[in-house]
């Protein structure tokens, strides 16, 4: 969890260093622009496009 800031290159640093990721947890898809359409985090497209496994829970406690 973090902004995208921090979290896409650390992120990227880590799959580019071959380790084996498990699981990537990421903020929850929000709405935005004009539309209010649901857009997804950047971590979680990353991690997509790499086909690694997104979680996205609503609170992180």
């Amino acid at each position: 969890m973090g902004t995208p800031n921090f979290s896409l290159p650390t992120l990227k640093q880590l799959y580019e260093s071959n380790h084996n990721i498990q699981l990537v947890v990421t903020q929850p898809n929000r709405p935005k622009g004009r539309g209010r359409e649901s857009s997804a985090p950047p971590v979680k497209q990353f991690a997509l496009e790499k086909g690694l496994t997104v979680l996205q829970p609503e609170q992180f406690t």
